[in-house]
């Protein structure tokens, strides 16, 4: 994965290699580590994101397909927590996919919250031009209403940028909704989302609490993962960042999140699968 990257990104430094470790490590203990800043500092990005290359190389090597990306930092209040002006992106892999109306194991995660998105599936690679946004519009075959299932490896959701991106963007799993609605049918800026859990509302928002407009997250993330020298291609999905707050899942409980123009999607959470 580090040869096919145009920035050149130091995935054997001994510091970058030990926070892959530590993050390895708490995600095969199902035990959170120590925020992986210490090892990596704060301050440079590319660091952060080395560290996510070779996590995510290791998990490929096991065997897992990439099949898309999420972009995260999203709402200007979160970019302010971190000291950040920008949002970030984590890899999406195959077996972090989940059915609409999945049932998901608490068992498997460590510090589970959910947060109601956008998904954009490919029709088109975004691998020339200029990336505008009406090139971005015209590559998105269609969206559907998405959960993302964020989880952190590091204790206590302790973290800084460059912990959440070394950590994948913090990503879990996520869930995709069955309704399929193309661009021409529906305007990503203009939605209304509301997210419950166990039939009571937790988080509202709207497509412009998301960079303005979605599509301007998309619009982001075609270019940044360009300069990384991994294009978005067709086919692939993009969770396009949260429309409203995330919410800790402190237990069984059923979440589903309705999205204006885009239907609903929904998950149940149990304390472990019966085998």
């Amino acid at each position: 994965m580090e040869d096919d990257v145009s920035k050149t990104l130091r995935t054997s430094d001994p510091s970058v290699r030990r926070a892959a470790e530590a993050l390895q490590s708490a995600a095969a203990r199902r035990s959170p580590c120590l925020p992986v800043r210490a090892l990596i500092g704060v301050d440079d990005p590319d660091v952060a994101y080395a560290v996510q290359q070779r996590v995510v190389a290791a998990r490929v090597d096991a065997g897992a397909r990439i099949v898309g990306r999420k972009i995260g930092l999203t709402a200007p209040v979160v970019q302010k927590q971190l000291g950040v002006d920008q949002p970030d992106f984590g890899i999406l892999l195959d077996d972090m996919s989940c059915a609409a109306g999945a049932v998901v194991a608490l068992d498997c995660l460590l510090q589970p919250k959910v947060e109601a998105e956008i998904g954009f599936v490919l029709a088109e690679d975004l691998a020339e031009g200029d990336l505008s946004y009406e090139q971005v519009h015209g590559a998105v075959a269609y969206a559907v209403a998405a959960l993302e299932i964020v989880d952190s490896r590091i204790a206590g959701w302790d973290i800084t940028f460059a912990d959440t991106v070394a950590d994948n963007a913090s990503s879990g799993l996520f869930v995709l909704g069955d309704e399929r609605r193309t661009l021409g049918e529906f305007e990503p800026q203009s939605v209304n989302m509301t997210m419950s859990v166990d039939g009571d509302v937790v988080s509202t928002g709207t497509g412009a609490d998301c960079l303005g407009d979605p599509l301007n997250a998309l619009r982001w993330l075609a270019v940044t993962a360009r300069d990384f020298g991994q294009p978005l291609q067709a086919g692939q999905v993009v969770l396009s960042g949260a429309l409203g707050p995330m919410v800790p899942v402190a237990g069984p409980c059923h979440v589903r999140a309705d999205i204006s123009g885009l239907g609903s999607v929904s998950t149940t959470f149990v304390k472990e699968l019966v085998r």
